[in-house]
């Protein structure tokens, strides 16, 4: 059985160059849309509870930075979102499973980087049953700017799924073309898609910019990077 996996870095529902506006409901939709399984990076904390209705999957999420302030610092963030950012919203990885996908159990969630100054980083660990097989995904958002930090970060995560007969490792390594020992090869961004004990009916790729255009602009400042796992 195919399955549609993408990854995306959702920018926060912002877009590129900056508008001023926000798209958050739409990106998750547009992410979601035909997908068996969907990892996220940079999701407002305060919206992982909106994620199931907006997506109709069965919804994993992981907060690595808890939003401030509640509806209050929403409003806030709203009127300047390229200022404020992550800075009240919070921010969150999370992982979507739609059936016939199902989710074995519920999630592990491994802190790669304490919080340090803005936010820790954290893998998503979850184990997922497709007809008689199963396996195992990662999802992560490595530590930007800082290209050692992020190898170690995506080092451990290779270290967390080493058991695992099947494993899929996606998500923002934050590290052009950064691959793992034994995995299916990196695509030359820093969105990736590593498949192990599996193989690919599509290989990695990532969308057009007219798959996620909204007039001039762009959605996110990351493309969503798409396979198709055998």
């Amino acid at each position: 059985m195919p399955l549609v996996v993408r990854t995306w870095n959702l920018y926060h529902g912002r877009t590129k160059p900056n508008s001023g506006r926000t798209y958050l409901e739409r990106m998750v939709r547009l992410a979601s849309a035909g997908a068996d399984l969907v990892a996220l990076q940079e999701v407002p904390s305060w919206a992982l509870g909106r994620l199931e209705a907006w997506s109709g999957a069965t919804v994993f999420g992981a907060v690595a930075r808890p939003a401030r302030l509640g509806a209050l610092g929403r409003k806030l963030t709203a009127l300047a979102p390229d200022i404020l950012r992550s800075a009240l919203n919070g921010q969150a990885n999370a992982l979507l499973v739609r059936a016939p996908l199902r989710a074995e159990g519920g999630q592990r969630i491994v802190e790669l980087r304490a919080a340090g100054l803005l936010e820790r980083r954290v893998c998503q660990l979850v184990r997922v049953g497709a007809g008689e097989r199963a396996f195992v995904v990662a999802n992560l958002h490595a530590t930007a700017h800082a290209p050692e930090r992020a190898r170690e970060e995506v080092d451990r995560v290779a270290e967390l799924v080493r058991g695992e007969e099947a494993a899929i490792v996606c998500g923002d390594f934050n590290v052009r073309a950064l691959g793992l020992p034994g995995f299916s090869p990196p695509i030359r961004g820093i969105d990736q898609i590593l498949v192990r004990g599996l193989g690919f009916e599509q290989e990695p790729a990532t969308w057009k910019p007219e798959r996620r255009a909204v007039g001039p602009n762009l959605l996110s400042d990351h493309a969503p990077v798409e396979a198709v796992v055998a």
